[in-house]
């Protein structure tokens, strides 16, 4: 059987889950990415190293979420979130963010720093500071497949 999610449903399903992918659009292609991500009950937090994916979410603030839970090809679950993306810059805001991730064991990716070599001697380059942003909620929809139901 197939069916639509409950919104009680997309929120457990949104809860749950760790890893989910987001597509943004650059006016031309579309591209989607995959991310960890916590949700917090209102917004879904994420965090990246500054490239592509924010580059062009911060171009164009219109984004989707989606997590998929696959037990087997018969019973899964996905939800669909659409929404705008919203850069977290408040160091307090920041550091909050980065707390709920620590508090669900997601750690944020920084990359250590980079050792160059130039005419023999190392220079260490300063790594840059994650890019936490948030995805404030304007829809949600779910679907499931259930062998059972």
């Amino acid at each position: 059987m197939i069916g639509c999610l409950t919104s009680e449903q997309v929120e457990e399903v949104l809860k749950n889950n760790l890893f989910g992918h987001i597509g943004c659009n650059d006016g031309y292609n579309t591209y989607v990415y995959p991310v960890n991500y916590v949700y917090d009950g209102k917004h879904i937090i994420c965090h990246s190293q500054h490239g592509a994916k924010t580059a062009v979410m911060r171009e164009n603030k219109r984004v989707c979420f989606q997590v998929d839970e696959v037990k087997d090809f018969m019973n899964c679950k996905s939800v669909m979130v659409l929404g705008e993306y919203h850069e977290i810059v408040d160091e307090r805001e920041r550091y909050n963010a980065m707390k709920t991730f620590l508090g669900r064991m997601l750690y944020i990716k920084t990359s250590k720093p980079v050792l160059q070599s130039t005419e023999g001697k190392a220079e260490v380059h300063a790594t840059s500071k994650p890019v936490i942003f948030r995805i404030s909620m304007e829809e949600q929809s779910g679907r499931y497949e259930s062998e059972n139901a």
